[in-house]
């Protein structure tokens, strides 16, 4: 399974009315639950043991999505659960920071998620506000990263 397939699984997931799911092919298997009363915890597991992934509760989402309106009424939020870093290595420049010119295509970040690091792009052209997370912060599916304007 692609990481574009979890994505789209993920979308599909957040968006019904199904509560659990649990996929198994070979050595891959996955596992979304929705409805946990607490914070979800994320521990790193061998890629043979289901990997469960939660989506938050409504309150959840709501306390997340606060920062971005508040500067913005767009913003790039992430495609995916992880581990959220500002450069592509320890020490290194980061990809944007507050008042950075961004086109679309260009990496803003990378979300760490079961060992592979995928960059993030900005899917439009825009002007980078506020970075609403800190450098490997973990991070839910569709939480606001950057408060952008759109240019």
């Amino acid at each position: 399974m692609t990481n574009k397939d979890i994505k789209d699984l993920m979308r599909f997931f957040d968006e019904s009315d199904i509560t659990k799911v649990k996929i198994k092919n070979g050595d891959f298997s996955i596992e979304l639950q929705k409805g946990f009363e607490s914070a979800p915890v994320m521990a790193p597991a061998p890629l043979s043991a289901p990997v469960t992934l939660a989506a938050p509760t409504a309150p959840a989402v709501q306390e997340a999505a606060t920062p971005a309106p508040k500067l913005a009424s767009q913003s790039i939020n992430s495609p995916m659960v992880g581990t959220f870093y500002k450069a592509p290595a320890p020490g290194a420049e980061a990809f944007v920071k507050v008042g950075s010119i961004v086109r679309k295509g260009q990496p803003v970040g990378i979300i760490e998620a079961m060992k592979i690091m995928n960059e993030i792009e900005a899917e439009f052209d825009c002007k980078i506000l506020e970075i609403l997370v800190d450098d490997g912060q973990p991070i839910e599916f569709d939480m606001p990263l950057f408060a952008v304007e759109k240019i």
